[in-house]
């Protein structure tokens, strides 16, 4: 288990700047930075263009279009954790049908405190997310050192007319006997092929 304290980027989308201003004051620094504050939607997408969060809030309505759909987007094509906050009487609806998509929704007004145990939630969530990006990397990194042992050892079939359990021990014997990477293996067979 990890003790070190991580720090969270934030992105807030908010048409108010008394929020950015009392949310930059409830949430420490050392825990949650740097925090960006855009707007509107359209400012808002292009900053996700541009890097990346770990927190995404949005405060409804904005200027240019209510919130939700940004919500749905940095949701789906992100691994940030989202926080949309919307009026009470757009709650029940709005949170039925975004919940679902690993979006929280807060009811505004709220209370410090229950912003900064969404905050601790978001964190949580991130962090899931996290490891399941490292696990996905990690096959997919795997699936591409297999394909790329898999063109060689077609090469060493066609080339040397080897049977496939034969270039597939030629490749892990190589490998082991100059202790590298049957990857380093495949991408010098493939290199002279």
């Amino acid at each position: 288990m990890e003790t070190t304290e991580r720090t969270y980027s934030v992105l807030l989308v908010s048409a108010a700047n008394k929020f950015r201003t009392s949310l930059r004051e409830l949430l420490p620094v050392d825990r949650y930075d740097p925090l960006y504050h855009v707007g509107d939607v359209a400012s808002a997408r292009r900053c996700l263009l541009e890097r990346q969060f770990d927190i995404v809030v949005i405060s409804t309505p904005l200027p240019d279009e209510f919130g939700s759909r940004l919500a749905l987007h940095v949701a789906d094509t992100s691994g940030a954790s989202v926080l949309l906050l919307v009026k009470a009487e757009h709650y029940p609806d709005i949170s039925a049908r975004l919940s679902p998509h690993g979006i929280l929704t807060l009811q505004k007004p709220t209370s410090s405190q229950m912003l900064l145990q969404s905050f601790q939630l978001l964190c949580g969530t991130r962090e899931r997310l996290r490891k399941m990006e490292q696990k996905t990397a990690s096959i997919e990194e795997k699936m591409a050192e297999i394909r790329l042992v898999n063109r060689a050892k077609w090469l060493l079939i066609q080339q040397h007319g080897m049977t496939e359990a034969e270039a597939h021990r030629f490749i892990e014997k190589q490998a082991m006997d100059r202790c590298v990477k049957r990857k380093v293996i495949a991408e010098e067979i493939i290199g002279k092929g």
